[in-house]
């Protein structure tokens, strides 16, 4: 038999041409009609009429929502139908996130929030055993390497190049096995990966929403418009053309769509007798088996079948539908946001470990209560394949900024009040949010808390500054460079402060130590880069340049750009200026070239007097109106000693690539760093949000900064990717950083994996009011240095969480950062005793379990800890060795 499995569903996105709230109570159905709390009330009183029915949901965050608001009976009610398999919960996360612009840490902690909500609600049965990125735009093998290290029996996704797609079908390749680290042995990263036949739609002319326009079968053979058999008939038609695309003989069809369910009748009655119907025809020889399934029992099939199948080892990246739609605008969409969003996870990070270290009075103390978890949902609510992706309508892109910002304020009290136990002072703190564009009242009016090696905006010459001991630090104030932010700045500063520990002698501009950059004196750009330690030099240019952006008029395509889709009418991008007016400023302490390409893009290079890269600061906006600004910029970096050739450029490792978008087609994510290379000399470009990316040519490398459309793409989202606000009306400025470090290949991931994680997880500044009384620094606090280790980790090991876990234990979770030979030095196994790196504290004791030793091996991603730790003598009993919940990922 030819067994169908039909799996109603439907695909719930947390926010996307409306806010999440809009969404889940129905509001703004002049947008698009759409109410997820009618969708759940509807499917499971569905699902209690008929005991052959089932039901698969996704999004946590949304199921949070409902099930708070339900009596006691019908939580009863749908404990019951997750125990009998009848409603079962796939992927599991808050939401079905992104895989190009999301950070991995980011998604881990979005996938913990709900998949704990699951766990405590409905035990094993609640667990899902199947990963489900049924509509996210492209997917990455980090994502499935996690998948997979998480437990998922398998994944599957609806979205890949219409090339591989027709590739795989022929070859009936279209269910993998995908392995998805370098690294770790088999099958620790290994993952089972079906493509799903219709995207996540239903077959054409079977859907019965009140969305669709399909008929519904009418059984009636008294009626005029009687049509079972031609029903049947259809279905069997579509069920045995999908099959032939397939290795067994199961085949899925995914019975739902965006927001569909909300009248759950129309579909449950439909289905109820398609399946009748159908499985009737089995008397008169049908070869054909329909049933209710999920895609667990689904791949439960897949596996007693005992097939080989067919192994990947790359990413599904990029992601085109047609021969010039290729999805990689996305990359850089929205890059205001994208930078708020890894943001706002360095402030969570920072939230969650205070949080820990504060103890209670963290919560409630001397600046009232706060919580991290208003901030730990909003940064996983970001994580939405439409939210930080940038692919989302603009009111709902300012929601998105909202709840990150609300969430920040409800973690600001946390941190002001764990400060305060941990320092002993009850000094009030003060966060400066607008740093980036020099903007900080506090500061502007006095100083009274410095932090190394960091710029804050001032209003005065000269300062006096000491470190917590009360030893004056070197310290240098000038002029600051802001020319275009002037206007929309409500105030700014007109100096900014640099503070120091060392002190680096200049031969020249910008030389430290470290680093040596040169410019050319007749254009002002970038010149040359010299790695002093390691005595690399090339010659190296950078320019901005910008891209022409189709507008759906070609003879070619009537393709346009937008928020979703790259395509420029070229491939060669346009340059903003041949030179740059510069300036320069010389001290021990720091050393910048400042460099105007025109009334909108600016860059400040820099080199502190201890640094080991180069920092290129950049100000593009706002993109002129068109018609000759229509267009995304880019930063490109160009030399000649590195003769890197991207080992991507039209190519792909498992089908022939037929290139019709020659810069489109060849852009990928870049997520935190970029690097080209040859056997002498790697040139890596750290960045500090996701954007986009290419190596267009021998020894280039350009990275997409911003981007400005006045036309939509088509894609769903309704309108131009075109940011403006009262703060900009003439459209969004962004500021940004890279950093550019040249080191040999061998030596490269020692160096740039270090400086890319100090990038993603950016230290917290705050501030306090009010100057030191007379005497010393240390009156101001009890206690003005504190660390949370009484020993450093190995340099290979990173604390990835340390957050509360309920009441009386700890979630610490360890990542070895370095892949396999990627290290001489790191990529080896470290082993880490937990009892060497805690320590007690006037606030919060750590009762020791015994020694608990773990290895680490290259790469692996995650080793989940959980450690109970007292608070006082008695109010938490001590663990038994059974009850002691450790385990690894």
């Amino acid at each position: 038999m030819l067994n169908v499995h039909l799996v109603p569903h439907t695909h719930d996105d947390v926010g996307w041409l409306k806010t999440v709230d809009q969404y889940f109570y129905g509001g703004r159905n002049d947008i698009q009609h759409a109410g997820v709390q009618y969708i759940l009330d509807s499917v499971v009183g569905q699902l209690l009429q008929n005991p052959e029915r089932r039901f698969i949901y996704v999004e946590t965050a949304f199921f949070y929502r409902w099930w708070k608001n339900q009596p006691p009976s019908m939580q009863k009610a749908v404990r019951q139908l997750v125990d009998q398999g009848r409603l079962e919960f796939v992927n599991g996360g808050w939401c079905m996130s992104d895989e190009a612009t999301t950070h991995y840490s980011a998604v881990i902690d979005q996938m913990t929030l709900g998949l704990r909500f699951l766990n405590d609600t409905f035990g094993p049965c609640g667990r899902p055993r199947v990963a489900w990125h049924i509509d996210p735009f492209g997917h990455a093998r980090e994502h499935a390497s996690m998948f997979a290290q998480m437990g998922y029996d398998g994944f599957f996704f609806g979205r890949l190049d219409y090339q591989d797609r027709t590739n795989r079908i022929r070859t009936l390749e279209q269910e993998l096995l995908w392995r998805a680290s370098e690294s770790l042995e088999p099958p620790y990263a290994d993952l089972f990966t079906g493509i799903l036949p219709n995207g996540y739609n239903p077959p054409k002319g079977f859907c019965w929403d009140q969305s669709c326009d399909d008929a519904p079968i009418m059984d009636d053979p008294d009626l005029e418009d009687y049509n079972v058999d031609d029903v049947v008939q259809r279905f069997a038609a579509a069920a045995n053309s999908q099959a032939m695309a397939y290795k067994t003989k199961h085949i899925i069809m995914t019975m739902g769509s965006d927001f569909q369910y909300e009248n759950a009748n129309l579909w449950y009655k439909n289905l109820d007798k398609l399946i009748r119907y159908v499985n009737t025809r089995q008397a008169n020889g049908s070869q054909i088996n329909v049933l209710y399934s999920t895609p667990s029992c689904y791949l439960q099939e897949l596996h007693r079948a005992n097939l080989t199948w067919t192994l990947k080892t790359d990413d599904f990246f990029p992601y085109a539908d047609d021969a010039h739609n290729f999805w990689t605008g996305y990359f850089t969409s929205r890059p205001a946001l994208k930078r708020y969003e890894r943001v706002s996870n360095g402030r969570l990070q920072t939230c969650n470990q205070l949080e820990v270290l504060g103890g209670p009075s963290s919560r409630k103390g001397p600046f009232g209560a706060g919580d991290s978890e208003t901030l730990r949902e909003a940064m996983a609510v970001a994580q939405h394949h439409d939210a930080v992706s940038g692919t989302e309508k603009q009111h709902v892109a300012n929601d998105y900024a909202r709840r990150l910002a609300n969430g920040w304020q409800h973690c600001q009290v946390v941190v002001s009040n764990s400060l305060a136990a941990l320092s002993g002072s009850s000094a009030g703190r003060i966060y400066c949010d607008n740093l980036n564009v020099s903007a900080c009242p506090l500061t502007e009016k006095q100083i009274h808390n410095p932090i190394h090696k960091e710029t804050l905006p001032v209003n005065a010459s000269a300062y006096t500054v000491l470190d917590a001991t009360g030893t004056p630090v070197d310290c240098q104030v000038s002029v600051c460079f802001r020319p275009q932010l002037v206007n929309y700045l409500p105030t700014y500063a007109r100096y900014q402060e640099y503070f120091f520990n060392r002190v680096c002698v200049c031969v020249c501009v910008c030389v430290c130590q470290f680093v040596r950059a040169t410019f050319d004196p007749a254009t002002g750009l970038l010149d040359s880069l010299t790695n002093l330690e390691t005595q690399q030099t090339i010659r190296l240019t950078q320019n901005f340049y910008w891209y022409n952006a189709s507008d759906g008029k070609s003879s070619i395509s009537d393709q346009a750009s937008g928020a979703y889709i790259f395509r420029p009418n070229s491939s060669s991008p346009f340059i903003i200026s041949c030179t740059a007016e510069t300036e320069s400023i010389q001290t021990p302490e720091l050393q910048e070239v400042r460099q105007q390409f025109g009334p909108w893009v600016s860059q400040v290079i820099r080199l502190h007097s201890n640094s080991k890269a180069l920092e290129m600061e950049w100000t593009v906006g706002p993109v002129p109106d068109p018609p000759r600004y229509h267009s995304p910029a880019l930063s490109r970096l160009q030399t000649l000693e590195v003769t890197s050739w991207s080992h991507r450029k039209d190519f792909r490792p498992t089908w022939d690539l037929r290139q019709t978008e020659p810069v489109a087609g060849n852009y990928y994510p870049i997520n935190s760093r970029a690097y080209i290379k040859d056997d002498k000399d790697q040139l890596t470009v750290v960045t500090d949000r996701s954007q986009g990316g290419s190596s267009i040519h021998d020894g280039s490398l350009e990275i997409m900064l911003h981007r400005r459309l006045l036309h939509d793409d088509w894609r769903g989202v309704g309108e131009p990717l075109n940011e403006m606000s009262g703060v900009f009306p003439l459209g969004l400025v962004v500021r940004g950083r890279l950093l550019l470090s040249l080191t040999p290949p061998a030596l490269a991931a020692d160096a740039h994996r270090p400086l890319a994680q100090e990038n993603v997880l950016q230290p917290l500044l705050s501030f306090t009011e009010g100057g030191p009384p007379p005497g010393s620094l240390l009156e101001v606090c009890a206690l003005v240095g504190f660390s949370g280790l009484q020993a450093a980790l190995p340099p290979a090991v990173h604390l990835l969480t340390l957050s509360q876990w309920g009441q009386d234990s700890l979630l610490i979770r360890l990542e070895h950062q370095f892949q396999t030979k990627e290290s001489k030095e790191h990529s080896v196994p470290f082993t880490v005793n937990l009892q060497v790196y805690t320590q007690y504290t006037h606030i919060c004791t750590w009762e020791p379990l015994g020694t608990h030793i773990h290895t680490l091996f290259p790469s692996q991603s995650i080793i989940n800890l959980f450690m109970v730790y007292l608070i006082g003598k008695d109010s938490v009993r001590r663990p038994t060795d059974n009850s002691y919940p450790m385990q690894g990922s």
